[in-house]
């Protein structure tokens, strides 16, 4: 199986390189007071790519968090409920039989 993954991923590392040498080219954005700015287009597809990447990494990151918090809220409510209920050690247990 790590042999696969190796595989998948310089499978994919070629992939890119291939993309980023086939398409070398300069796009020109213009920007405020008449500038523009020549970047590449493998570049600007990265940033654009990164552009939605972190909103959603941040968002699945604060998703975790919160659920790890009630996770432990709901553990320590457990094992408070559980400590009250629990019996001393030193008294003794008696069953009582229900009458019917």
């Amino acid at each position: 199986m790590q042999f696969l993954k190796m595989l998948f991923w310089c499978l994919l590392a070629f992939l890119a390189a291939a993309f980023t040498l086939g398409n070398w080219t300069t796009v020109p954005i213009r920007l405020v007071g008449g500038l523009v700015a020549d970047v590449n287009l493998p570049l600007l597809l990265f940033l654009t790519f990164l552009l939605g990447l972190i909103p959603t990494l941040i968002w699945q990151h604060a998703a975790r968090w919160r659920l790890r918090q009630r996770l432990s809220a709901t553990e320590r409510a457990l094992a408070a409920a559980t400590a009250d209920t629990a019996p001393l050690s030193g008294t003794a247990l008696t069953t009582t039989q229900p009458t019917v």
